[in-house]
């Protein structure tokens, strides 16, 4: 779903230029930067004398550094790259996780008969077997610097784009079929009618997606387009529209599939349900594992399914020729409603959902071999042809052979069974078609969350659904989708008929916003041919149009009302979250004179100096800090270092993890300087670039305090300033490490979801260190 944005097309490439799936650092306006400016200008006045803040550190900060992209030696077909672990060496000293072999921050080599163990950094608090268990079902971390972004060519892009399209014809045809019959022998005949104006209409609306292909070459989903060109409520709609029909493409995927099977094996019928949930299962663990939808594992079953369908498609009208093309009588059928205008626009709007999927490869436009708006035209063209060919010829068997929707079975399956009988064609036919629809349940995994990480990264969703997981896939976003399509797939027992009412709403919302903004597009842009594009785009828009709203009338009361109860309510709650996050923006933007700091000038304090008190005997004695060991001559256990019973006996360095330099990030810098203990203030970037940006800022405002920067290359936080925390306790284990974290408390509860738990985290993560004290500093909003 990613793209250029026309006008905002700045924006967009400050995106598309962090590290895919984290939530970039904002940048800071002329305002802001002014002010910034001024707050340092402050704490200048208040020190002593000039940089005093730097000095004091009773610690090395630098540990290391990560290795440069030039120095990584990527392992498993170049997607993961092997870091040093973390723990002590055999001089004692503590590695960096985070430092290049052969460097002394690494430690001594090992052994050249024992390679150096590799692994990614380990979250101090997790213990050992449940890490292995994670790491085991999950699969190594996955770095961002590692990534490969392979191209590909149109054979493989082709099925991979087209599963979701193609395997509709599996659930289309008969979904239209089980409405007609509702009218008997009458309603049956406006079969072949009903399935031309479906024809059409796949054929315009591939026109049209070819003009969004040309016009957005770096990819164009629906709602980027209707958010660039008719503002930010259509887009918002059109996003709606989306989510519901993934949700509904892994619920309906799953019934067709299981129905596939339920057919070719009847004593499974009484487990549908416990199959699909098994089937969402399993495609959740595949996808958390962030596997890829590699050429060659996707291509076979979508070209399978293929091939399956020409064959029986030829095979049919191969039979149908031997009989002069004449039908066959469909058993008597009663008539249990009457055949009126609303029962064929029904049917045609249950039709319709064989074009889910069409707008797949505009989606993916970037992920062609150059050049990739003609290849990704090329391959949109070919999935149209297939999709009109494989539709149109089910139509036709099904009008030859008599075949009518039974609820034991599919039509596939019968028509499978007249063409090939019970051998081995029958079953390698259902076989394919339950293998194709899986994967067109999987191109929903793909899709959902990159459509949520848009929509949370422009603050509409929670920002925890920004952030890749550590296997480069936007875990929390999986997670969602799988529990959102399961209940629904519960909910309706898995009946493929019963889901379909809710499947066209919101494909042929996306659908016609998509195209709208297209019109409004050529129409600003009017270069050449504009009239023509704006022409297909505005018919595809229209005929979306009448789907969605003859979809919104007829199946409302079928489970249309569901579907748009649900656009509603996600409206209501991302224009809320919207408008909660701009709140707290407002709140944290620094302003004059807005910050506590302190009113005399301090001059921090290093590490206490020895003081000069009377010995026992009265005679003068310099009194050392003491042993954490020792206590009145009595040598303590090993670990037991929590003694201090007076103040002199503790020794601070106070740590201020950051992440932005707002209100609440200022206020926390102040309340530490404050306290006049040594301080270290430590920013975790998902990026080399967010960190240069952050150190432009941190030099604007002065550079008052020691600053360490480290760089996650797992898109971590906790993990990687837990182990750095734990490096600096092991540095200097008589120290108190005081954790001082700002913290953004919220008035109302219900937001205290929208705002990341670090605090709590870490000090869970830390409780188990010895003389490690976790502190907030509140902002409350």
């Amino acid at each position: 779903m990613s793209g250029t944005r026309g006008k905002k097309s700045n924006t967009r490439s400050t995106r598309s230029a962090a590290v895919p799936g984290s939530k970039p650092l904002r940048e800071l306006d002329a305002q802001q930067l002014r002010v910034l400016r001024s707050v340092g200008r402050e704490w200048r006045r208040v020190s002593a004398e000039p940089g005093v803040w730097r000095r004091a550190l009773p610690v090395d900060p630098d540990l290391g550094s990560l290795p440069t992209p030039a120095q990584i030696t990527p392992a498993r077909f170049g997607r993961v790259v092997p870091v040093s672990p973390f723990g002590p060496t055999a001089s004692g000293t503590a590695p960096s996780p985070l430092a290049p072999a052969g460097t002394p921050e690494a430690g001594p080599p090992a052994p050249a008969d024992k390679p150096r163990p590799t692994a990614e950094p380990r979250p101090t608090t997790e213990p050992r077997p449940v890490y292995r268990l994670r790491r085991l079902l999950l699969g190594p971390a996955l770095a961002s610097t590692a990534l490969a972004r392979e191209r590909m060519r149109k054979l493989v892009a082709l099925p991979v784009l087209s599963a979701d399209a193609l395997s509709s014809v599996a659930y289309g045809p008969e979904a239209m079929l089980a409405v007609l019959v509702l009218a008997g022998t009458a309603g049956l005949g406006y079969s072949i009618p009903i399935a031309a104006t479906i024809v059409f209409l796949m054929l315009a609306i591939g026109v049209s997606y070819r003009q969004t292909i040309r016009a957005y070459p770096r990819g164009g989903g629906s709602y980027i387009v209707a958010s660039d060109n008719l503002g930010l409520f259509p887009g918002l709609t059109a996003a709606a529209g989306l989510m519901t029909d993934y949700i509904l493409t892994v619920a309906v995927s799953i019934s067709a599939g299981v129905a596939a099977i339920t057919s070719a094996v009847p004593s499974f019928a009484s487990s549908t349900v416990l199959i699909g949930v098994l089937a969402i299962l399993v495609l959740l663990a595949c996808n958390l594992r962030g596997i890829r939808q590699a050429g060659a594992i996707f291509a076979a079953p979508t070209y399978a399914f293929v091939i399956a369908m020409v064959a029986l498609i030829v095979a049919g009208l191969a039979d149908a020729a031997d009989r002069d093309f004449r039908p066959v009588p469909h058993p008597p059928v009663n008539a249990t409603e009457a055949l009126g205008i609303l029962l064929v626009m029904r049917a045609f709007a249950s039709g319709a959902t064989a074009m889910t999927g069409i707008e797949a490869i505009s989606n993916a436009v970037p992920a062609f071999k150059p050049v990739e708006w003609r290849n990704a035209r090329t391959t949109l063209s070919w999935m149209v042809g297939l999709l009109v060919v494989l539709f149109a010829g089910i139509i036709a068997l099904v009008h030859f052979s008599g075949v009518l929707p039974r609820s034991q079975e599919t039509v596939l399956s019968q028509l499978a069974h007249l063409s090939f009988g019970s051998g081995p064609m029958y079953v390698y036919t259902q076989a394919a078609t339950a293998a194709v629809l899986l994967l067109a349940a999987n191109t929903a995994f793909n899709d959902f969350p990159r459509v949520l990480s848009l929509l949370a990264r422009d603050d509409h969703a929670p920002r925890l659904f920004a952030r890749m997981g550590d296997r480069l896939a936007f875990s929390n976003g999986i997670i969602l989708l799988s529990v959102a399509a399961g209940l629904v797939y519960v909910a309706f027992d898995g009946r493929t008929a019963a889901l379909i009412p809710l499947y066209a709403v919101g494909v042929f919302l996306a659908f016609t916003l998509s195209q709208a903004g297209m019109v409004v597009h050529w129409w600003r842009l009017r270069n050449r041919h504009w009239r023509k594009s704006m022409l297909f785009n505005a018919t595809g828009s229209l005929l979306s149009a009448i789907v969605l709203i003859t979809a919104g009338i007829t199946k409302f009361t079928e489970g249309a009302w569901v579907a748009l109860i649900a656009v509603g309510l996600f409206l209501v709650v991302t224009t809320r979250i919207r408008r909660h996050y701009d709140t707290v923006a407002a709140a944290l933007r620094l302003q004059r004179h807005a910050i506590e700091l302190p009113h005399h000038t301090i001059t921090p304090r290093a590490v206490v100096p020895p003081r000069r008190v009377e010995g026992v005997d009265g005679s003068p004695a310099s009194r050392e800090p003491r042993d954490p060991r020792a206590f009145d001559g009595v040598e303590r256990a090993e670990g037991a270092d929590e003694a201090e019973e007076v103040p002199e006996e503790i020794r601070h360095l106070s740590l201020v993890p950051i992440q932005t330099l707002d209100r609440a990030g200022m206020r926390a810098l102040a309340y530490a300087a404050s306290l006049q203990q040594p301080v270290l203030v430590i920013h975790v970037s998902t990026g080399v670039a967010e960190a240069e940006r952050f150190r432009d800022q941190w030099l604007l405002w002065g550079d008052h305090l020691p600053l360490q920067e480290l760089v996650s290359p797992y898109r971590a936080v906790i993990a990687p300033l837990v182990n750095y925390i734990e490096a600096l306790h092991r540095q200097r284990p008589d120290l108190t490490l005081t954790v001082i974290l700002p913290e953004i408390v919220v008035s109302q509860r219900r937001y205290s979801a929208l705002h990341g738990r670090t605090a709590p985290r870490l000090r869970r993560a830390l409780r188990p260190l010895r003389k490690v004290v976790v502190t907030t500093v509140p902002f409350h909003v």
